[in-house]
C-alpha cells in the first residue's frame, strides 16, 4: 500500500480551505476590538480612567494592524458574503466615538452647558462613518476622521477646561461635514515622512499611556507635533490642489 499517495488527497482538499480560514481569522481579529471596547466600558463604569485608555489603546493597535492583514490575505475575495468593512466601522464607532464621548461625560471633560456638544459628536461621527466617500480610493479620509479617542486623551492629560473642550469638540464635529481630505498611511504625498513621523508619535503615545497623568511635560507637548503636522499637511494638500483631484469611494 502506498501510504504517501493515501494522504495526498486530504492534504490537497485542506489546502483549498486555508485562504478561507485565514480570511475568517482576520475578521475574528478585527472583532477582538469589540472585546477591548467592552473592557474599556467596564473600566469606565468603575471610574478607572487610565484603564479605559489602556483598552482603547489595545483597540487602536488592533485597528492599525488588521487592515494590512486583510489586504495581504484578500479577505474580500475569500469571504465575499461577509462585509469586513462594516464590522470594522461598527467596532471603530464604538471605540473611537461612543466610549470617548461617554468618558468625556463621566469624567467631566465636558460639563454643564457643553454636554449637548457630545450629542453633536455622536451624530456627526455616525454621518461620517455612513458617508460613501469616507475613505477614498486614493488613500484619504473625507471630512474629519473620528479621532475622538485621541482628542479626549489629550484633553484629559492637558486638563483642558470644560468650556474649551466643548468648543474644540464642536469645531471638530463641524469639520466632519467639511469635505477636506485627510491623509492616511496610503496617501502618496510625503508618505515616507508621514509614516516615520507617525511611528515616532505612536511610541510617544505609548509612553503617555504608560505614564498617563504623571507624563513628563516635554513628552506631552512634544507629542502634539504630529497632530499639528497632520492638520498642516491636510491644509497644504488642499491648497496645492493635490487632494482636490477627483477620487472614488474605497470599497
Amino acid at each position: 500500500m502506498n501510504t504517501e499517495n493515501s494522504f495526498a488527497v486530504p492534504v490537497i482538499k485542506f489546502s483549498r480551505h486555508v485562504p478561507i480560514l485565514r480570511a475568517w481569522t482576520v475578521h475574528f481579529y478585527t472583532s477582538l476590538g469589540l472585546l477591548a471596547g467592552f473592557l474599556a466600558l467596564q473600566a469606565l463604569m468603575a471610574g478607572k480612567a487610565h484603564e479605559v485608555f489602556i483598552w482603547l489603546g489595545v483597540a487602536l493597535a488592533i485597528d492599525a494592524t488588521d487592515g494590512p492583514l486583510a489586504r495581504r490575505w484578500q479577505v474580500r475575495y475569500w469571504t465575499p458574503a461577509f462585509n469586513g468593512r462594516k464590522l470594522d466601522d461598527i467596532t471603530d464607532y464604538i471605540n473611537y466615538t461612543l466610549i470617548p464621548v461617554l468618558f468625556a461625560y463621566r469624567f467631566g471633560i465636558v460639563a454643564g452647558a457643553g454636554v449637548p456638544v457630545l450629542g453633536l459628536v455622536l451624530i456627526a461621527s455616525a454621518y461620517g462613518f455612513c458617508h460613501e466617500a469616507a475613505k477614498t480610493d486614493d488613500g484619504y479620509f473625507t471630512g474629519f476622521p473620528s479621532y475622538w479617542n485621541i482628542a479626549i486623551f489629550y484633553m484629559t492629560l492637558f486638563r483642558v477646561p470644560p468650556i474649551v473642550a466643548a468648543t474644540a469638540l464642536a469645531v471638530l464635529a463641524v469639520m466632519v461635514w467639511i469635505p477636506l481630505k485627510y491623509p492616511t498611511w496610503k496617501s502618496k504625498p510625503l508618505r515616507h515622512i508621514t509614516l516615520c513621523f507617525s511611528l515616532v508619535w505612536a511610541v510617544s503615545l505609548l509612553a503617555l499611556l504608560i505614564t498617563f497623568e504623571q507624563a513628563p511635560a516635554l513628552l506631552l507637548w512634544g507629542s502634539i507635533l504630529f497632530p499639528i503636522y497632520y492638520f498642516a499637511l491636510t491644509l497644504y494638500l488642499y491648497v496645492a490642489g493635490v487632494s482636490r483631484r477627483p477620487s472614488k469611494p474605497a470599497y
